[in-house]
């Protein structure tokens, strides 16, 4: 089938397959020649006689940062000795290790963009080929090219560089800067900026072909077995309530508000990411992994729906996305079978039209099935064949909710 759908491309759309798999080797290669050498950076160097301040410039992080670490109040005196304030030697070398693997490596940026191009070159450019009719629709987006980013996503960009950084952690690490835990807000912000700004080029591309735990989850919902029970789709009002809410608390608990314990990070207790690094500091982190990994045989990307803070910043910005999953309303017949197809609830949101639908991927399943053709992956400024006032309204979609 492989060989079929390469012979389909049109000459036009094999130049952009070379070019985009050249592109991708080159911004990699960059990235690695970018890439400036670790120093050796070994926790013994660290003694119980130091202060957190001493520590804490080394490190590269502030006094509160690292007083939260050894599970100290943020006001805790920064010049006294540790060994005066009640902490132990094997306190203080976990916690400079657990500082030290969030030490972010440059490389997985360069590598976050390039996978994300190919990602958003594919779905826009030669995932369809040009030579493939409407009977042949089954040969468009072959699955191969996503499985072989998603694996290079979980083996490089997640077991190999380790978990920093990853999208969950460049959203909290913005609010953790903010109450002191980090030296520099404006860093932090920066790479948020950076994975809010590869979620909005395509739509939650970030998310769905390169964050290396969404990536793990997409994998194993893959692999061809419970499919009956796959049928059923956890609503998008529930989960999302639930992912919002989660990440009110962290706020509320972060800034002191509650709890009265300014600094303390819910999500570090719930972050699957430490997977990469196989640092299970806390029995909850152990849990988190095994039942999103568990449940991912079930449901699609429980993680991501149910807990991961980017997947709710990454949602809200999905309104202001440049490409996307679109329907041609006057083609559509509401047959429903991108509905099934589609893992979530996001296709049904596009034929019925919704400002807020559901979390939309960008994994292609739905961009197949359509015999009418009525579905596309592609640019917001792109005209089809109807605008919005020609559109059927959300009553008259009855035969499309009913199908899913």
């Amino acid at each position: 089938m492989v060989y079929t759908y390469l012979a389909k491309l049109s000459p036009r759309q094999k130049i952009w397959l070379i070019v985009s798999v050249a592109a991708v080797l080159l911004i990699s290669a960059l990235g690695i020649l970018r890439e400036p050498g670790r120093p050796d950076e070994a926790g013994n160097q660290f003694t119980i006689s130091m202060s957190i301040q001493e520590i804490a410039a080394k490190l590269d992080v502030t006094g509160k940062g690292l007083a939260r670490e050894l599970a100290l109040s943020l006001e805790t005196p920064k010049k006294k000795p540790l060994s005066e304030l009640g902490i132990s030697q094997e306190q203080l070398d976990h916690a400079v290790e657990h500082v030290l693997s969030h030490r972010s490596t440059g490389l997985k940026y360069y590598l976050f963009a390039a996978i994300v191009l190919f990602g958003l070159v594919y779905l826009t450019r030669f995932g369809r080929p040009d030579n493939a009719n409407i009977s042949e629709r089954k040969l468009w987006y072959p699955r191969i090219p996503y499985i072989i980013c998603l694996l290079a996503t979980v083996l490089v960009c997640g077991f190999v560089l380790g978990k920093s950084p990853n999208p969950m952690e460049g959203t909290v690490k913005v609010f953790k800067s903010m109450v002191g835990l980090y030296p520099s807000v404006i860093e932090k912000l920066l790479a948020l900026i950076f994975f809010v700004v590869l979620a909005v080029i395509g739509n939650k591309l970030i998310c769905g072909w390169a964050c290396p735990f969404g990536a793990l989850q997409e994998l194993i919902y893959s692999l061809p077995i419970l499919r009956k029970m796959k049928q059923w789709k956890t609503p998008f009002w529930l989960t999302n309530t639930i992912r919002g809410g989660l990440f009110c608390v962290v706020l509320l608990f972060l800034f002191g508000i509650v709890g009265g314990r300014k600094g303390f990070v819910i999500y570090h207790y719930l972050n699957p990411f430490n997977l990469f690094n196989l640092d299970f500091d806390h029995w909850l982190i152990l849990v988190t992994v095994v039942v999103s990994l568990t449940l991912a045989f079930l449901t699609y990307r429980p993680f991501c729906h149910l807990i991961c803070p980017f997947g709710f910043v990454s949602w809200i910005a999905e309104r202001i996305s440049l490409t996307r999953v679109k329907i041609d309303h006057e083609k559509c017949t509401d047959c429903g079978l991108c509905i099934k197809a589609c893992p979530t609830q996001a296709a049904k949101g596009r034929v019925l039209d919704k400002l807020f639908a559901a979390d939309c991927f960008s994994c292609a399943r739905c961009l197949n099935v359509c015999p009418q053709d009525a579905i596309r992956y592609g640019s917001v400024f792109s005209k089809t064949s109807c605008d919005k006032s020609q559109k059927q309204p959300a009553s008259e979609k009855g035969s499309a909710s009913n199908n899913q």
